[in-house]
């Protein structure tokens, strides 16, 4: 089978996180298990010394205390070298973008010359076979595979969407409720649709000053 014929697979939203031994910027990785216990978000990036790439890697750096506060942790990959990656890395912490003032890159970056990891999570292109495109996966402290994002090369991503995705996850799994379109922390959420005549009529008639029907299958749920 060629490898333009070769079928590409690439793991599910509640799938287990494929795992992966790997040399980083900041020593070997033995992935998921030593991240257990953590949100993870590994991201991958076309190449290093990118204009795009450039600007993630500031603002991911930029925001890497705030992922910590809610129990994440990142970790880039490309298919780079790690000298490469070293040399980009402290070429990022020479550069004021935006004139928000220089940052450090705090997490490791992948070193994947083999193409072993961006095969396992599907991260490679059909058109450009040597060169990841831009993935995102949040993983949960379980391992398990929660949010899936792919970008094109042109387009960089939203780091703080990224944040507010793992924050509705994390409010997910608190408090069993989901979280409506453009929710940030603090706002209502909505509860799930009610699966029975009777629940649904309970719901529409509750006495409950924090659960609003709007309609039988759409409950607010007013943020205490």
């Amino acid at each position: 089978m060629t490898m333009e014929t070769q079928v590409r697979t690439m793991p599910l939203i509640g799938d287990p996180a494929p795992k992966f031994r790997a040399m980083t910027t900041m020593g070997k990785v033995n992935f998921p298990n030593d991240y257990a216990g953590s949100w993870v978000i590994l991201f991958s990036h076309p190449a290093d010394f990118t204009p795009v790439c450039t600007t993630e890697f500031i603002e991911f750096s930029r925001m890497s205390d705030e992922f910590a506060n809610i129990n994440t942790k990142l970790i880039g990959l490309s298919i780079d070298s790690v000298h490469s990656h070293l040399a980009w890395a402290k070429s990022i912490e020479g550069i004021d973008w935006n004139g928000e003032g220089k940052v450090n890159v705090k997490f490791p970056i992948i070193a994947d010359i083999s193409m072993d990891v961006a095969n396992k999570y599907g991260m490679l292109q059909s058109v450009a076979k040597t060169q990841t495109i831009r993935a995102v996966f949040i993983i949960d402290p379980e391992g398990i595979i929660r949010t899936i994002l792919y970008y094109p090369m042109s387009t960089g991503r939203n780091i703080k969407e990224i944040k507010r995705i793992i924050e509705s996850l994390q409010f997910h799994d608190e408090n069993n409720v989901s979280t409506p379109a453009n929710w940030t922390p603090g706002k209502d959420t909505v509860m799930g649709a009610p699966l029975t005549l009777e629940e649904a009529d309970a719901r529409m008639n509750s006495d409950d000053e924090s659960i609003v029907p709007l309609e039988w299958y759409l409950t607010l749920k007013k943020n205490k």
